[in-house]
């Protein structure tokens, strides 16, 4: 028998799924971060976090159009998972890929315009990972936990 207490229980370990397919254009980014911080104040994030999210996704989609083959008509794709503990945003392209393992962090010693997004957006997130490979694309994973830093 479902209670209306196992109904709670159930609903939090529920998640929503969504994904957007985003003309690779620059003037789109914004609507993504407006995507991104409506959802991440729906989570109950705090606006620091939100701010925080909204110039990790705005990285990740300029790296997308920038290096993802966007520029010829192609979309790339915004997936968010929510859950009651996370927020999970993956930036798709379908670019030439990179060699993941050679990224190297960038010298701050000594900055130079650009290489910078992917340093940025891991000290924004908690968790980053990047999947990607020559010839295939990259995906970008982002994860913000709701609650303490991690």
């Amino acid at each position: 028998m479902i209670t209306m207490n196992n109904l709670e229980k159930v609903e939090k370990k529920m998640s929503d799924h969504f994904s957007i397919s985003v003309p690779s254009k620059p003037e789109y980014v914004n609507v993504i971060r407006l995507t991104a911080s409506a959802i991440a104040s729906r989570m109950e994030f705090d606006i620091e976090e939100i701010e925080d999210i909204k110039v990790a996704i705005a990285e990740a989609c300029t790296n997308a159009i920038e290096h993802g083959l966007c520029y010829n008509n192609n979309n790339f794709q915004i997936d968010f998972l929510v859950d009651h503990e996370k927020l999970v945003i993956e930036v798709i392209d379908q670019g030439y890929g990179f060699k993941s393992s050679e990224v190297q962090e960038p010298d701050l010693t000594n900055p130079k315009e650009g290489g910078l997004g992917i340093f940025i957006i891991k000290s924004l997130m908690d968790e980053v990972e990047i999947i990607s490979d020559l010839g295939k694309g990259t995906i970008m994973k982002m994860i913000k936990y709701l609650g303490d830093d991690i």
